[in-house]
């Protein structure tokens, strides 16, 4: 795979991707699909980025859930649960979904994305340890305003696709400001597949009741020693098209040469 380089700077807010390769097998993959959104891969060791949609992968959205990843590492690090396993509680409140009904650990709650027990988890930290740690970790625009469990998924938080790649890498190298023995604990978290020689981790995300509805895909494959992280975010036009977004970014990994064949 041809790499060209990358340059990344900010501007008015927004992130310009200079050096972008399109992949054209990435774009018929979301034509087939039939996706209004973005793909992008980060190449650490080439500095440089591969996708669909270099605009939009710019563009900063409410990440929604995939904050539970930076709000993972802020709980651990903040001493605001002692461990991934420490219980918390859901509030007793009805929810969309029947298990999210119930009290649990962060290690329980991000597979299931409980946004309830990451909302309870936000609270313990409080708005000005939330505030300094997510300035702290650069990420997206770090603006969290004034409702410390509600921010990631109304706004006024945004990060593009390709600022999502560059915090992830940081993760998968240790490199966050935080401990690195929490790194390692939320990287664990967020496993999805494993195969000879090659890992897959990840974590959905959908900003629900937006105008436009945002919805993501984000995490990073380990193969072969070389980590490449990936993010996916597309306008969803109907329920149907949140379905699509993970097989869509496994297909464009694959067509990329980075997941293996199934």
């Amino acid at each position: 795979m041809k790499w060209v380089l990358l340059l990344c700077c900010a501007l008015a807010g927004v992130v310009q991707a200079g050096g972008w390769r399109d992949s054209p097998e990435v774009t018929v993959l979301f034509g087939e699909a039939g996706l209004d959104g973005t793909f992008v891969v980060f190449d650490p060791q080439a500095e440089t980025f591969t996708g669909h949609d270099e605009a939009r992968a710019s563009i900063r959205f409410i990440p929604a859930s995939t904050f539970k990843i930076p709000n993972s590492l802020i709980g651990l690090a903040s001493g605001a649960v002692a461990s991934a396993d420490e219980v918390l509680p859901y509030g007793g409140q009805p929810q969309p979904f029947p298990q999210w009904e119930k009290d649990m650990s962060l290690r329980e709650a991000i597979p299931i994305s409980n946004v309830p027990i990451y909302q309870a988890l936000a609270r313990r930290i409080g708005l000005s340890r939330m505030q300094e740690y997510v300035t702290r970790l650069d990420y997206g625009n770090a603006d969290i305003g004034t409702q410390v469990d509600r921010f990631w998924l109304q706004g006024p938080l945004k990060i593009s696709a390709v600022e999502q790649t560059q915090f992830l890498y940081r993760l998968t190298q240790g490199e966050l400001p935080v401990p690195r023995e929490i790194q390692a604990t939320v990287r664990e978290m967020v496993l999805l597949e494993q195969g000879d020689g090659w890992a897959l981790y990840g974590k959905t995300g959908w900003a629900m009741g937006q105008d436009p509805e945002v919805a993501w895909w984000v995490g990073w494959v380990t193969r072969d020693g070389a980590v490449y992280p990936f993010a996916l975010n597309i306008t969803v036009h109907d329920a149907g098209d949140g379905e699509k977004r993970i097989p869509t970014g496994k297909a464009a990994l694959r067509a990329l040469g980075i997941l293996p064949a199934p």
